[in-house]
This record gives structure tokens, sequence and C-alpha cells, in this order.
């Protein structure tokens, strides 16, 4: 039996820490108004089955409905933004930067462009959407 990928991870305070077993999807940096209002920047999150997710301190995880079709999950601790779900999926989006290093995980694309900070500028080269894109889960759509 071949061995499955294991990931490690945790919010700033320690007091929820989580891990994933098998592969999780590529990192996708959403640049929406409310990523940018809840961090600061942007998010940069995966995503992995909710089977394949287990969390320890859940008690200590607030989940804020953001959007009628999804919700953000931080800890009430220390306040680092962890998770984001959409209603009625199977999948749960984590944060990429609450992962244990070296996590091996790398954007693959942006998407909500159109409404990013202007502040700074996006140059890594990587595909851009204004809005959303085809076949991902997002509070529009």
């Amino acid at each position: 039996m071949q061995d499955e990928e294991i990931h490690t991870g945790r919010c700033l305070c320690g007091a929820v820490t989580f891990q994933t077993r098998g592969r999780l999807r590529e990192v996708v940096a959403c640049h929406c108004s409310q990523c940018r209002r809840q961090s600061g920047f942007y998010y940069a999150a995966t995503s992995v089955s909710n089977d394949r997710l287990t969390v320890k301190g859940g008690e200590e995880v607030a989940w804020y409905r953001a959007s009628p079709s999804a919700e953000r999950g931080f800890c009430k601790q220390c306040g680092s933004a962890l998770f984001w779900r959409h209603d009625g999926e199977a999948d749960t989006s984590i944060m990429a930067g609450a992962f244990d290093q070296p996590s091996g995980l790398k954007i693959a694309y942006h998407i909500f462009c159109a409404d990013k900070g202007d502040f700074y500028d996006i140059t890594d080269g990587l595909p851009q959407s204004p809005k959303g894109r085809e076949g991902l889960k997002t509070a529009e759509g």
C-alpha cells in the first residue's frame, strides 16, 4: 500500500491544529473584497475533502457567515484565518499559510483580480481571472 500524503498545520496560538490526508488541490489566490478585508491582503488557499481533514481544537473555531452561500472559520483565541467552506460542498478550503513547513504548496492562479487592492500588483506571471473560475466554488457561485 502506498503511503498517503500527510500535511499538518495550526493557528498562530496552537489552539487549533489540523491534519490532511491525501493530495491537496493547487493553491488559489483570491483577491475579492471579502478576502482582502479579512486578511489585509489576499487569501491563498488549498482544499481537501472533509473526510480527509481532521481538526483538533475544533471548539476553538468560530464560523462567520460572510455571504449567503459560504462561511469562514477562524481561531477564537488568536484570530487566525484558517478555513473557508461553501454550503453543501464536501470540501473545505484551508489557508496555505496555516500549514507547517515545508508544505510543498504552490499558487496556480489568481481569481477576482478586478477587485484586488490598489496597493499591490500581481507580477508572478500566473493566470489571472477578473472574477471566479469555472469549476471553482466561490461565494458568488
